[in-house]
């Protein structure tokens, strides 16, 4: 994979030793995500959308429906910047100017055009639905046309990206490290809970395999295997 060449809008000045341009570092965060942030401007203000997203090689994708007027305006060729963030852990130091959080966060820049074929439309939203639970789609009845045609889906091309992450434990003043207070990280992660049956479930259909072991973990070990 070639490296993402910093611009004037990706080069991350401020604590510089985190940043990373390179493409593994930041598929692995885009494929361990669920929620990105879209920013544009409609109508000389600025909005920010949260929706699902998935990546299918050098490419971003997000869905909704065809009425949105965020997908409505961005499918128009607007500029749009995309976040992905992940929180790993808080950072507790001695002292309250140097506590912080372990993340993982990417910035992307670019310009979405919607996926006008239908038979393209439709694979990228079997892999949407494959990429969360591997082995569903199959089970599920067809999509419709009019539901095809309901729903939008945008594809954007990863090429000015930049990722930022930051690990490890606090970093002190040098005099603080003698203090008497507790320092380190409080480790947080994404977990699945046990599945809740819908209500009006049919008696007798079994719980899928893919959920009695779901891990949201294995993303992207799924994402690496495929590729």
């Amino acid at each position: 994979m070639s490296d993402f060449k910093p611009t004037a809008k990706t080069k991350i000045k401020r604590l510089n030793k985190r940043a990373h341009y390179d493409r593994e570092s930041t598929y692995a965060v885009l494929d361990a995500g669920l929620v990105a942030h879209v920013g544009y401007v409609f109508d000389g203000h600025p909005y920010v959308t949260s929706t699902s997203y998935w990546r299918e090689g050098d490419r971003l994708l997000w869905h909704g429906s065809s009425a949105s007027r965020m997908l409505k305006t961005v499918r128009g060729g607007v500029p749009v910047c995309v976040n992905v963030s992940l929180i790993d852990g808080l950072v507790m130091a001695r002292s309250g100017f140097h506590h912080s959080i372990n993340y993982r966060a990417v910035m992307m820049f670019g310009t979405a055009e919607p996926v006008t074929d239908e038979a393209e439309k439709l694979k990228t939203l079997e892999a949407f639905t494959e990429r969360l639970f591997p082995g569903r789609w199959n089970e599920l009845r067809a999509v419709t046309g009019q539901e095809l045609k309901a729903t939008t889906v945008l594809s954007m091309p990863i090429e000015e990206a930049a990722t930022k992450i930051r690990t490890g434990p606090p970093v002190d003043d040098e005099p603080d490290y003698k203090l008497d207070v507790w320092a380190g990280v409080l480790p947080l992660k994404v977990v699945a809970g046990a599945p809740i049956a819908d209500p009006r479930l049919k008696p007798g259909v079994p719980l899928p395999a893919y959920l009695r072991d779901y891990d949201l973990e294995t993303y992207g070990e799924r994402r690496e295997a495929a590729e």
